[in-house]
């Protein structure tokens, strides 16, 4: 005879445990996990012996959870929240490719340094010192376009900078989100001369910013620069995102790499929008009519008038004496300010490339 089987009853104990098992399995299976193995026969759930399952693998910033909530999937337990995945699909609908050569560029490539482009009667820059800046003052007689101080929450460092315009104005600078080299070197190249301009006045890629951190981000992308308020480092990866997307631009794996990192810690980073202007329409000037004139009484005309005494012959005109030019030059940007010559742009009187470290055209900023 075989052996006497060490056999108990099935109770409700162990009908729990069984629930509980095939609840992992299945939620497993809906995660991506292992496929679930085939139910066992009753008799064998019976048996005790500790239950193994596969672990369930957490949401990452490449393999996230759906976002329509399909699938019986919690939203709220993804490590990255909705808005910052809607960046993180921007992202990779971004052509990764390498670097173009930097040959050809310059920043008259990308138009006027900042143009009226909206055509509001403020060149671009003061459109953004506007918008940036709080308890600001404006130069009479320039219909509010020339701001003359101003408070800036500077977003690259969290501090408070008061612009002054003058000798200190360089303390506040208007950033390219995404520089115009780099763009140049991932896809500018190829746009026309009035999509490049569009990209240079986007105010959607401008900034008004901290001037020594601009300086220290130059041409960088997120590779290589970002802000060191790490705060604010989600909502600027997103705005370069849809920059980029928005004029067909590239990334690098290495700078696809570091947005994807900085993305995933995010907790409310949406992809902003285009903050283009467009320009309010013009409006029909209505007349009021014109009154009837009443009829003009007839008028004996006028004797004809004596003919006029000859006039004396004009002097010669004195000869013009040519006085030479003096030559502008400035040593420093200080003495550029102090003749109030700053911003200097290239081909005005003075102008050095020593001024111009951000190589944009505008020298002494």
């Amino acid at each position: 005879m075989s052996p006497a089987r060490n056999t108990r009853p099935f109770g409700a104990t162990d009908f729990i445990m069984g629930s509980i098992f095939a609840s992992v399995l299945v939620l497993t299976t809906a995660c991506g996990g292992a496929t679930a193995p085939q139910a066992a026969p009753a008799s064998d759930v019976a048996t005790p012996g500790p239950a193994t399952t596969s672990a369930v693998p957490s949401p990452t910033a490449t393999s996230a959870a759906p976002l329509d909530g399909q699938g019986g999937v919690d939203l709220a337990a993804n490590t990255t929240s909705v808005e910052a995945a809607k960046a993180l699909i921007v992202l990779e609908t971004l052509p990764i490719k390498g670097r173009a050569p930097k040959t050809g560029y310059s920043r008259e490539e990308f138009g006027q340094a900042w143009a009226d482009v909206d055509r509001n009667g403020c060149d671009t820059r003061n459109d953004i010192l506007s918008r940036d800046l709080t308890a600001k003052t404006f130069k009479p007689g320039t219909r509010d376009c020339l701001v003359l101080t101003g408070i800036l929450d500077d977003p690259y460092t969290a501090d408070t900078i008061s612009f002054v315009r003058g000798p200190e104005s360089a303390k506040v600078q208007i950033d390219h989100v995404v520089a115009l080299n780099d763009a140049w070197q991932k896809g500018a190249q190829q746009l026309t001369a009035d999509r490049r301009r569009a990209f240079a006045n986007d105010p959607l890629n401008l900034l008004a910013v901290d001037g020594p951190s601009n300086q220290s981000k130059g041409a960088g992308d997120a590779a290589t620069w970002l802000p060191p308020n790490k705060s604010y480092r989600c909502e600027y990866v997103a705005r370069q995102i849809s920059v980029k997307a928005g004029y067909e631009l590239w990334v690098t794996q290495a700078e696809h790499d570091a947005m994807a990192k900085v993305l995933g810690t995010c907790t409310d980073a949406q992809v902003p929008s285009s903050e283009a202007p467009t320009a309010a329409p013009e409006q029909a000037v209505v007349l009021p009519p014109i009154a009837p004139l009443p009829p003009v009484a007839a008028v004996e005309p006028a004797p004809a008038p004596a003919p006029p005494a000859p006039q004396p012959a004009p002097p010669a005109p004195a000869p013009l004496v040519q006085l030479p030019v003096a030559e502008v030059f400035y040593q420093n940007c200080t003495a550029v300010r102090a003749a109030g010559a700053a911003p200097i742009r290239v081909g005005q009187p003075g102008f050095q490339p020593k001024f111009d470290r951000d190589g944009d055209g505008v020298g002494c900023e």
